[in-house]
């Protein structure tokens, strides 16, 4: 959320909730990491959310170890340490890379 300045740190939930609600239209299945603020964000249908009961990343990195034997697994995040914790085999992108996944 934060590779847009649009107010998001003021609405969290609803920033999560927005980004959350554009994520079925891609061609993947989805699991949204939500934390803090956020925790208590809605999901939607085609996408899974999990609540960080602690950290975001700690969480990431639990949902990437699950998937990542047998399935190709794409996290998206801008954070160099976590992309240092992901386990073998997983693609790190940038938020850029998604915005451009839901751009029409």
């Amino acid at each position: 959320m934060g590779s847009v300045p649009d107010g998001w740190w003021r609405d969290r939930r609803g920033a999560a909730e927005r980004l959350i609600a554009r994520l079925p239209s891609l061609p993947y299945a989805v699991v949204a990491v939500v934390e803090g603020q956020a925790r208590s964000a809605a999901g939607v249908e085609g996408v899974t959310v999990r609540a960080a009961a602690g950290s975001g990343d700690d969480e990431i990195v639990r949902v990437a170890e699950e998937w990542a034997p047998g399935a190709d697994v794409v996290v998206v995040t801008a954070d160099r340490g976590l992309r240092a914790r992901l386990p073998s085999g997983v693609v790190a992108e940038g938020p850029r890379w998604l915005l451009d996944q839901l751009t029409p």
